[in-house]
């Protein structure tokens, strides 16, 4: 059974997850950058999220990379 400590560190890591995905986005969407500078952007965010749950690369690679690489064609589609 966890403690009060680790469940709220699980959620302390959760929210900083749910951050960098947002933020991620926010700047995938709204700034204007180069291919490249979106997909360094990218793998940054894949680093730190894999920082935090070092065992979930296939789970990232399930959710998030389809995400953002979803939006990366959508930004380039409409350039």
């Amino acid at each position: 059974m966890a403690t009060q400590k680790e469940i709220e560190q699980e959620e302390q890591k959760l929210r900083r997850l749910r951050f960098l995905v947002d933020f991620t986005t926010h700047l995938l969407y709204q700034e204007d950058m180069s291919m490249l500078e979106m997909l360094e952007l990218v793998e940054a965010t894949k680093q730190r999220i894999l920082e935090l749950f070092p065992d979930k690369e296939e789970t990232y690679n399930l959710i998030y990379k389809p995400r953002f690489e979803r939006i990366i064609r959508e930004r380039l589609g409409s350039n």
